[in-house]
């Protein structure tokens, strides 16, 4: 009783303290780019860092001095990223050990420790049960800090925060020096292929181009250089930022931002600063919790009075009663349980590539209501990938990549056109293959990434093409810049007229006006109006699909003119600079992931609303998002055009489908983001970190479960304020790994469809485990009220409670981990446990706008005016336990206590009743006559424990199987599908059989090997009335409620091609 007392004044306590400690949340400084040298003039930004360098030859630049640099890095700290504050392994354990069950539990096996102590022998079965919840508690703590540490070690495998070196210049030469000792000031020079270590101003360059996919979301390459025209800093044509990459030419830049204080640091503070809010199911335990404390506190109040004066048994024994009575409602061995049951699935989710960092995020995973994803990298390969080829009037389609069109044909080399084309494609370029290892498809390349994806084409293609620059060398070549917006070489290939060949790549309109000719499939002729119409179609429709799009020139270089030998010079222009041939056009995307549509589509048939959130064109997002059924609906911008009318006559009700550009957000009204999120199709493009975090806020505070996916910087504030942040392992950058609480490993955005269905399957598993356990203590605690209400021998002794709740039960409701689904196909088109319905709306902006309601209206909209939700622990749950099959429950266990005592030993339950109060401490006579003296009175009351004991057991198996069926019957396959159910109900059969039959035994546990078989019989025969009144209940119910389903979705493409497989 003692024991139990502990457990809830701790919480009361706890409970007090959160109350009164918990201190007011300070309002949040935001993160904002403060930067501004990039509008300095060169001499302003020399003067502003002390630090010299010449623009018009940076290697005669002096840059800081040894001296210097060192002061300023002792000054300012090594250019790192600060990592996150992690607790010591210790505390983290002891904040396990914190966790609100694990208090009860070792509370109350310290308490029950003193107890022995203070009188050993009275109570000297407290010391296996203080020893047995000690063990427990440790044990459970020790789950959850193994898998989190697990996983927090994966993590940091995959963690690679800065470059490891970097060129600079001091004292006027150039040096290598390790990236973390940069300095402000300090002189540093960029390649090809190298990662930018800060934040830089470029003063000198030399046809530089860097990916900012990580931080922007734009798969293009960007060019830079020392003139800029943007003052928004992230836009700025003369910044370079930590983490992003060189992928073409050299720069020689100013350090102006190191490790915290440059853009990518000041994201990761941002991201810092957001709290992530308590999952739904921590929610739901804890007002379990509550809910329990609260049946108990009155039910133990009333018992206590009728203790303390219709019993008069004292003070202190109905006090201990009470306390005892109270705690009797809480199943101990739950929070190993839930604990187990999550650390099985997020190991079963590992084996689909979904790494859990947090363990309630297995479940979260299940329960999202909306999908925020970004665009690149995430539903898309990142990697621009050729299309279609249009040439000799002909339109080519790639067929592992773009849908066949009309009039489209796949694509030929056997075609002079497209086989001239992709030569271009290969020599007209600066890319390049970092190596010849393994398939072309997923050969690194170093280089722009349009012309990367030209290159990666044709080498697929063209045969020997290893071979192609030894056999066809250049000899010229003028980059592409932003001036002319083509790029030129020339290459020793002979043909008829001579040995050299000019080929031209670049802007449409800009190829197209250095031509006078055009290749035409067979042969080259003057180019014309009509040929220049059908150029017009064909760039229409590249175009209006979001494709990149080049055009390809070329001409055969007379020998009398420029023979083999002739010196090209770019600054005399002794070059052809028109009549050239124009080849044709090709267009290039960045096309989506494999899996991508077939997973978007499940999810949408699970009513789970995916929304793309990226920093790419509103185009390019919405032509994606056509492609991968994220988007089926028409926009008012495309339905006015099908219409022929101004967008302004299309009614808001007409369109289910929005487009927002980034630049709208932050005008947006709380109204403009309810009619936003009533659309059941939403792309926000042109975003930043910002904006996403705003994104992610307004969902949630219309009642949504947000889960957030991305791989980029720019991704991170969003992911770490969602309930659920998804991050990609090998693309993802390692401030978005940190944000986020679940990693697909291997960056497929489809494993989050296993990851969906795993976390469903989990909480169904949940429910159905603590839908079983919690039906048990019912018979716990009118073994308890009945010793005091009657007045009757205790029926169940404390020590048989704990191993009935940390014994056969635990094993039992641990067995439904191995549980598959009833319906898996139903599995995924059940709606989200909690949808986002008008209801629920309006109940949050009431409560927004007015407070939080009163006690009293919370009750009432729980009980009569409930939303649509499916809690972990519901009515329906709470009634099986507590009204339904746990008094059947009840009845079962007193029929086989009351029919042992009698069949063994002769006591009728009046003999029980009529010397309740002298049980076990006098003799007295039975009805028939007996002399019934102390000894033989703990003899039959351990007979009647052992019987009560045994046939909850018993009648418990039969109650696991008839909680396996949630929405049907329970009948069929699923219900022997899982082994682990019978090997528990074996292990529970062996271990109540020891603890009731093994003499020895029975001294600990209070229980005697005398208990008749007949028990097994009674138990069994009320098991099968368990399992009759469960398939009566589940067809009224079914009838009265049928299982909701999320409703069809027209237009879902769920048909695997070999272009969603790339089989």
């Amino acid at each position: 009783m003692f024991t139990d007392a502990t457990i809830f004044i701790t919480i009361i306590f706890l409970k007090t303290m959160q109350l009164l400690e918990a201190p007011k949340e300070a309002p949040k400084e935001e993160a904002k780019v403060d930067i501004t040298e990039h509008l300095l003039s060169l001499e302003e930004l020399q003067k502003k860092y002390n630090v010299k360098f010449d623009e018009k030859k940076a290697t005669n630049s002096a840059g800081l001095s040894e001296a210097e640099a060192a002061q300023r890095l002792a000054t300012n700290g090594p250019n790192c990223l600060t990592p996150p504050k992690k607790l010591h392994p210790i505390l983290q354990y002891l904040l396990y050990l914190l966790h609100l069950f694990n208090v009860m539990l070792w509370v109350s096996g310290i308490v029950a420790l003193i107890i022995f102590g203070i009188d050993s022998v009275n109570n000297f079965s407290n010391i296996y049960i203080g020893i047995i919840l000690l063990f427990v508690a440790f044990m459970n703590a020790f789950v959850d800090f193994y898998q989190t540490q697990k996983s927090q070690a994966i993590l940091e495998s995959f963690l690679n925060l800065i470059p490891t070196s970097s060129y600079v210049i001091r004292d006027g030469k150039t040096v290598q020096v390790g990236a973390a000792t940069l300095v402000t000031g300090d002189i540093v020079y960029i390649r090809s292929g190298d990662k930018i270590p800060a934040d830089l101003v470029i003063f000198a360059s030399t046809e530089i181009k860097v990916d900012n996919s990580s931080l922007t979301g734009e798969v293009e390459a960007q060019e830079r250089g020392p003139v800029n025209q943007s003052e928004n800093p992230l836009e700025a044509h003369n910044m370079l930022f930590n983490g992003t990459l060189a992928v073409n030419g050299e720069a020689y830049g100013v350090v102006i931002r190191t490790g915290d204080n440059t853009v990518i640091g000041q994201i990761a503070f941002m991201t810092s600063s957001e709290d992530r809010r308590p999952s739904p199911m921590s929610a739901e335990i804890e007002n379990y919790v509550t809910l329990i404390a609260s049946i108990a506190t009155v039910i133990a109040l009333a018992f206590f009075l009728i203790s303390l004066f219709a019993r008069n048994r004292g003070l202190a024994f109905s006090f201990n009663f009470a306390i005892g009575t109270f705690t009797s409602f809480v199943p101990q061995g739950l929070p190993t349980t839930v604990s187990v049951l999550l650390s099985l699935a997020a190991k079963r989710m590992a084996t689909r590539n979904v790494l859990v960092k947090d363990l309630q995020s297995v479940e979260t995973l299940g329960a999202i209501t909306l999908l925020a994803t970004d665009k690149t990298g995430t539903l898309t390969r990142n990697q621009m990938t050729v299309t279609y080829v249009w040439s000799g009037d002909k339109l080519y389609y790639c067929p592992a990549v773009a849908e066949q069109g009309v009039d489209a044909i796949p694509l030929d080399l056997d075609h002079t056109g497209p086989n001239e084309v992709l030569h271009m494609s290969a020599l007209c370029s600066r890319a390049r293959f970092e190596n010849n290892e393994g398939p072309i498809a997923t050969r690194p390349i170093l280089g722009d990434a349009t012309e990367a994806g030209l290159l990666r084409n044709a080498a697929q293609k063209i045969l020997d093409f290893e071979k192609l620059h030894d056999n066809y060398p250049k000899v010229f070549e003028i980059p592409f810049n932003s001036d002319n917006k083509w790029a030129m070489t020339i290459h020793k290939k002979k043909h008829s007229n001579g040995s050299l060949t000019l080929y031209l790549k670049g802007a449409p309109e800009r190829v197209l006006r250095l031509c006078s000719t055009f290749h035409d499939g067979q042969n080259i002729v003057p180019l014309t109006d009509e040929h220049k119409k059908k150029y017009d179609r064909t760039y229409g429709f590249m175009a209006s699909k979001g494709h990149r799009v080049l055009a390809f020139a070329a001409l055969q270089l007379p020998g009398d003119k420029y023979p083999a030998f002739h010196e090209f010079k770019k600054d005399l222009g002794n070059y052809p600079q028109k009549d050239l041939t124009f080849y044709g056009l090709v267009s290039l995307e960045d096309p989506p992931k494999h899996g991508v549509r077939e997973a978007i589509g499940h999810c949408r048939e699970a009513g789970i609303r995916v929304m793309m959130v990226t920093g790419d064109h509103p185009l390019t997002a919405e032509s994606i998002g056509r492609k991968i059924n994220l988007m089926l609906q028409d926009t008012k911008e495309s339905l006015a055009a099908k219409r022929g009318c101004d967008i302004s006559q299309i009614r808001e009700d007409e369109v289910n489908a929005v487009v927002i550009h980034g630049e709208q957000i932050d005008h947006l009204t709380d109204d403009d983001w309810d009619r936003i999120f009533s659309k059941e199709e939403i792309i926000f493009a042109r975003t930043s970190p910002k904006h996403k975090l705003t994104i992610v806020k307004h969902a949630q505070s219309l009642g949504h479960i947000v889960g957030v996916t991305g791989d980029g910087v720019n991704d991170s504030p969003a992911l770490k304020k969602a309930d659920l942040g998804i991050a990609m392992n090998i693309s993802g950058s390692d401030v978005s790994k940190e944000a986020a609480a679940m990693i697909l490993v291997d960056d497929n955005f489809a494993s989050c469809i296993n990851g969906i269905e795993e976390g469903r399957l989990i909480f169904q598993n949940l429910k159905k485990s603590i839908k079983y356990t919690i039906t048990h203590t019912m018979p716990e605690v009118w073994a308890n009220l009945m010793n005091i209400a009657i007045p009757m021998p205790l029926a169940m002794s404390p020590i048989l409670i704990l191993v009935s709740d940390l014994g056969f039960e635990m094993f039992l409701a641990l067995s439904f981990a191995w549980d598959v689904p009833e319906n898996r196909a139903g599995l995924m088109k059940l709606q989200p446990r909690k949808p986002v319905t008008d209801k629920l709306v309006a109940r949050l902006k009431d409560a927004e706008k007015n407070g939080p309601p009163s006690f009293s209206k919370r009750m009432h909209q729980k009980f009569f005016d409930p939303v649509e939700e499916e809690v972990l622990i519901d009515q329906g749950v709470l009634s099986w336990a507590f009204l339904e099959v746990g008094t059947i429950e009840t009845i079962a266990c007193f029929t086989c206590y009351f029919f042992s005592m009698y069949y063994t030993y002769g006591v009728t339950p009046s003999d029980q009743i009529k010397n309740a109060d002298d049980y076990g401490t006098k003799d007295f006579t039975l009805s028939d006559g007996k002399l019934f003296d102390v000894d033989t009175q703990i003899k039959a009351l351990f007979v009647g424990n052992a019987a009560f004991y045994f046939c909850l057991m018993i009648t418990q198996s039969f109650n696991m199987m008839c909680c396996k069926a949630r929405l049907g019957l329970p009948f069929g396959a699923f219900m022997l599908a899982n082994p682990m159910n019978f090997y528990g109900i074996l292990f529970a059969v062996a271990f109540c059989s020891c603890v009731v039959y093994i003499p020895f035994v029975n001294v600990v546990f209070t229980t005697n090997y005398l208990m008749t078989g007949y028990v097994w019989l009674i138990a069994f025969g009320f098991g099968v009335i368990i399992y009759i009144y469960a398939i009566i209940r589940t067809l009224i119910l079914r009838a009265r409620n049928p299982v909701k389903y999320s409703k069809d979705i027209q237009g879902l493409d769920l048909h695997p091609t070999r272009f969603s497989t790339g089989r």
